[in-house]
């Protein structure tokens, strides 16, 4: 018997210096995770109503090789496609509809620009709509589509105006000084002549095409809370390029130096184009404009939003202090070419374009087991769902236990190098106490052979 338990303990030896050898050999592989053998003692003829008190073991056996699925070091790495989770969960891989789980992220894009590992497998996640929205609920191959970034025609101005309520007025009328006397014109409005106006802004607003157009609004003080507004686009008139007779507003402040009354002057033009309706402003059949090959003026055959541009002026103020915009911003911009990438905390990619706009493209999804230890190795750093593991439960990063993810970052092997090397001693040692054993062993039968 002693030959077969030194036997036994030479085979659990050699599987702890297995074990321990792939540790060591994993030191450096991204998200592995360290293994641990574990060994259970043998009774011959063992039953539920255990054995005799005096039977001596049969040796040992290895009751399991069970994963450490303790967390890694997140090293930082630079490259915006590294994804490292801190806390529990895995990265979903897909290979043609066989899902994986893994904890290394060192993702790339492909060919048609999908996250993949360097095995081709595609990341899943969840898609974004047009508008940057997360469509949860079904996961889909990851994707950063490079595609340009579609314009979008301004169709609302808001503004933080101040009107400086003490500036000098530049009336509409004055007297002639006759007797008696007659009302006439004061100074014209001039966009040239700074003389015929209080303060201008100038604001860039985009057409359909995504071409960029500066309006600009004059501000004239005509007498006590009184102001009158004129707005050009690229200096011509916003519905008739040919003229460049600006569109009339007139606004009336309260004591308190909140808006009033406001009105448009529609003398030469109609209602439906230039209108207010709760403070705002309503500009509807913009005609973008350019100079054309002549030189002349034309429509650039773009168009502005069919729903019209709105110039809100609920923010506008008349104090007494400088005539000034405390804040501004349109909802317009120009075609965007993808400029970078960012992941948050959350596994949301966000895409950065050259027109100063961001918008989310997906988000990435995490799966979390009820038992780790059921999950089977499949090789690459990879895990697959079985039996004993439970199915996954999958979301978004941050949700319920899942943990965070760490972009530009990858999780180190979770191995400690100084407790492996101590393993293989004790391995090495646990190996030649066994092979002692059966040498013994050998010894006293060669004994009893020669008194025969």
């Amino acid at each position: 018997m002693s030959f077969n338990i030194g036997l036994s303990g030479l085979y659990a030896a050699n599987k702890q210096l297995d074990v321990t050898g792939n540790n060591i050999a994993n030191v450096n592989t991204t998200g592995f995770k360290s293994s641990r053998a574990e060994f259970a003692d043998v009774y011959a003829g063992a039953n539920r109503l255990g054995v005799g008190k005096n039977q001596v073991g049969n040796g040992v056996r290895t009751a399991a090789v069970s994963q450490q699925f303790a967390q890694g070091d997140i090293n930082n790495t630079g490259n915006v496609l590294d994804m490292g989770i801190q806390g529990q969960g895995y990265f979903v891989l897909s290979d043609n509809g066989s899902l994986s789980y893994t904890r290394a992220g060192a993702f790339q894009t492909n060919k048609d620009n999908f996250v993949v590992t360097s095995d081709g497998l595609r990341m899943q996640g969840y898609a974004a709509d047009a508008n940057g929205n997360i469509i949860k609920g079904v996961m889909t191959d990851l994707k950063i589509d490079t595609s340009a970034l579609a314009p979008k025609s301004t169709t609302l101005v808001d503004q933080g105006i101040n009107l400086n309520s003490s500036a000098a007025d530049i009336p509409l009328q004055v007297s002639n000084g006759a007797t008696p006397p007659v009302m006439v014109p004061n100074k014209p409005f001039d966009p040239a002549d700074q003389t015929t106006y209080t303060k201008s802004f100038p604001t860039k607003v985009y057409d359909s095409q995504g071409n960029e157009h500066t309006m600009e609004q004059f501000y004239r003080k005509t007498g006590q809370n009184q102001w009158t507004m004129y707005t050009l686009v690229d200096g011509r008139n916003p519905l008739d390029p040919a003229s460049t007779t600006p569109l009339t507003g007139t606004m009336s402040f309260n004591a308190d130096g909140s808006i009033k009354t406001m009105a448009t002057d529609n003398t030469s033009v109609p209602a439906a184009n230039w209108s207010v309706t709760n403070n705002t402003f309503s500009l509807v059949g913009w005609v973008p404009a350019a100079k054309n090959a002549a030189g002349t003026w034309a429509a650039n055959g773009s168009a502005g939003n069919a729903a019209g541009m709105r110039l809100s002026m609920n923010s506008t103020t008349s104090y007494s202090t400088e005539t000034a915009r405390m804040s501004q911003s349109q909802d317009g911009y120009a075609t965007g070419i993808l400029s970078s990438l960012s992941i948050d905390s959350n596994g949301v990619m966000f895409a950065s374009f050259s027109n100063q706009q961001s918008r989310a493209i997906g988000q990435v999804a995490i799966a979390s087991f009820a038992n780790e230890q059921g999950l089977q190795q499949v090789g690459g750093t990879r895990w697959k769902e079985t039996f004993a593991s439970g199915i996954p439960g999958i979301d978004t990063p941050k949700t319920g236990t899942l943990g965070s993810v760490e972009s530009n970052s990858l999780e180190a092997s979770n191995v400690n190098l100084t407790q492996e090397l101590v393993e293989l001693i004790k391995a090495q040692s646990y190996y030649q106490a066994n092979a002692k054993t059966i040498s013994t062993e050998s010894t006293i039968m060669q004994t009893v052979i020669q008194m025969t």
